[in-house]
């Protein structure tokens, strides 16, 4: 087996990887197999897809958690919390299971972009009860993307700001 093939990125290790190396090598093939019946250029875009659809996912998935720590750390409100909290755990678990080795570096590296999309849906969440929360927010994100990801179910403490 060459070195290329054995680098190459597995179905079962990383399927974002995979998705993405199998679609440059399909484009390759329609270079090289214009005439035969298959539609390689697509086949590589549905492919292509298909791991940026689970990219796409994962990143919601860390927004969303983002938001709902926000939420707890910073809300005044106390009712909905036992909710965010359920829903935090919930995100979390989806999360693990469709995180990928390059997916994780790639959210990692692009935790400020997360964050910056989080508070954009949090702002549509809080703007009509709550809306002064967004003035008390850090303008970068104060999680590391373990505690977001937190397998030990890891909550921020709720901040202590004046009235």
């Amino acid at each position: 087996m060459s070195a290329e093939v054995k680098n190459r990125p597995t179905y079962e290790e990383d399927f974002y990887a995979w998705t993405q190396d199998q679609a440059k090598h399909l484009r390759a093939q329609a270079r090289l197999r214009q005439n035969e019946p298959l539609d390689w250029n697509l086949l590589a875009e549905e492919v292509e897809d298909l791991g940026k659809s689970e990219l796409h996912t994962c990143q919601s998935l860390t927004q969303q958690i983002i938001a709902h720590l926000l939420k707890l750390q910073y809300s005044r409100a106390t009712d909905p919390r036992a909710g965010w909290e359920s829903e935090i755990a919930t995100f979390r678990i989806d999360l693990e299971q469709k995180l990928t080795p390059s997916i994780r570096q790639r959210i990692i590296r692009d935790l400020d972009r997360q964050y910056a999309r989080a508070r954009r849906r949090l702002k549509a969440q809080v703007s009509r009860h709550e809306p002064e929360l967004l003035d008390h927010l850090p303008a970068t994100c104060p999680y590391t993307f373990a505690q977001i990801l937190s397998p030990d179910d890891w909550l921020p403490t709720p901040s202590s700001r004046d009235a």
